[in-house]
């Protein structure tokens, strides 16, 4: 835990009860604060009580008694309206922050000058999260891994001189975080997402801009057009992050550029990614990058990084490699829950033998039509069958399976029959999971589980 001290003696409003609003409470508790806790969950508000938490109907209570209003990152502080809490605590002239704050606040007073590696984007944060935290775990390095990616961030050892944060931050946790200021500052890409919660994208793309525009570095990839104008705005030490394509000029001069596996800067080679399975495709490489430019200033590189790169096992349910049958690799990729996460994983293969479908997204899978050619045959699963075959029809083979039992034993079937040299069962359903699982975790553990019990 880092007991957050930074408010002690004072009495904090906090609402949302979950893991990181629980873990907040009990930090603020250790730190010496009066927490005042509320969810609109009565299992939530149990749950805190039995941990020593107070709770209070924060509509009854005195909002000039609190110093700050804590606010999970789940619940709106803008759009499409401010949550009610919100509105209370501007009304009374409280700030309204989140656990993210506490940290940096904690971090400022404690430890000012401890590495914190902070990363956003719209896709691929947590398996660069996750990948900067592994080549520093590899090279002998104290790393404390969470924030989005899971472990809430006050759940983690406190900031120290040679302790590594490495953390995962959403568009809601920077928004309630004013005082961000990272040793090192991500930000992978830009287009649209939670526009419902930010209002345009604009705003959307200012939030993440915040990210870098504090950070000691900024390591920015500049293939989308926001984050290229965050880049060229950007005051201060940056390193640029760009994917070439096979005929493209080797640019910036001043970053790295990954093209067909092999990471540059300028004419030196940085480190390359072919045959790691983890790490393929054009958007890993972009992960892979923006890694090594983050770890080198710790003095991660050359053959160290290159090893610590190679053992890097992924992440599950994001093109994960769960086993081989002969010449079949079963990949696991439960995560892609709309097209344009299945597009990575279709651009990564060939000989594909793709099961898909579930509860489908608008605009279903018509995006990945240029793709098509890459797919041997489909599998059709869940709510989504018959607007995916109609997609499909003339293009692709496709098979209705229905469940994902049927259909993983229909693919590892036809990928073994198959003449191709290494053909792919790929499970990327481009559709959520709720018409059949609870979560794409329990989707892709299903899979795992039913490839492994095959001949």
């Amino acid at each position: 835990m880092t007991p957050v001290t930074t408010y002690e003696g004072r009495r904090v409003a906090l609402f949302g009860l979950g893991g990181s609003g629980l873990a907040t409470a009990l930090a603020l508790r250790a730190g010496g604060a009066a927490v005042a806790a509320w969810d609109d969950n009565p299992a939530s508000r149990e749950r805190a009580e039995r941990q020593g938490i107070e709770t209070v109907d924060l509509r009854e209570a005195e909002w000039s008694d609190f110093a700050a209003l804590v606010l999970s990152p789940g619940v709106p502080l803008t759009h499409p309206e401010p949550h009610w809490t919100v509105s209370l605590a501007r009304a009374a002239g409280v700030a309204v922050i989140g656990d993210i704050e506490l940290f940096c606040r904690e971090r400022a007073k404690s430890a000012p000058g401890s590495p914190f590696i902070a990363i956003t984007g719209t896709n691929g944060k947590s398996t660069t999260t996750a990948l900067i935290a592994h080549l520093l775990r590899e090279t002998g390095h104290d790393v404390q891994m969470g924030g989005n990616i899971g472990t809430a961030i006050l759940s983690l050892e406190p900031p120290m001189a040679g302790r590594v944060h490495v953390v995962e931050l959403s568009s809601f946790q920077i928004d309630l975080t004013p005082s961000l200021k990272p040793s090192v500052g991500i930000l992978l890409n830009i287009t649209p997402d939670h526009l419902d919660r930010h209002g345009t994208m604009e705003q959307y793309a200012a939030i993440k801009e915040r990210l870098v525009a504090g950070a000691d570095l900024a390591v920015v990839g500049i293939d989308d057009g926001p984050s290229r104008r965050i880049a060229e705005r950007r005051e201060g030490p940056t390193v640029r992050v760009h994917v070439a394509g096979p005929t493209e000029t080797l640019a910036p001069a001043d970053g790295l550029v990954a093209r067909d596996g092999v990471i540059r800067e300028g004419e030196a080679v940085v480190a390359e990614l072919a045959g790691i399975g983890s790490l393929r495709g054009a958007h890993n490489w972009q992960n892979a990058a923006v890694a090594a430019a983050a770890v080198r200033g710790l003095g991660v590189s050359g053959e160290a990084l290159q090893a610590a790169l190679r053992s890097f096992p992924g992440l599950p349910h994001r093109m994960e490699e769960v086993a081989r049958r002969g010449r079949v690799l079963f990949v696991n990729d439960s995560k892609a829950t709309n097209a344009d996460s299945t597009e990575k994983a279709l651009t990564a293969f060939r000989d594909i033998h793709w099961i898909l479908g579930g509860k489908a997204k608008e605009g279903g899978i018509y995006p990945l039509v240029p793709l098509f050619p890459r797919v041997a045959h489909a599998y059709l699963i869940g709510a989504a069958s018959d607007a995916f075959a109609a997609t499909l029809e003339g293009a692709v083979p496709y098979t209705r399976c229905e469940t994902l039992d049927a259909a993983t034993r229909a693919a590892a079937e036809g990928a073994a029959a198959s003449g191709a040299p290494e053909p792919v069962v790929l499970l990327s359903p481009a559709c959520a999971s709720y018409d059949q699982f609870r979560s794409f975790e329990e989707r892709g553990d299903r899979f795992r589980e039913l490839v492994r019990a095959l001949p």
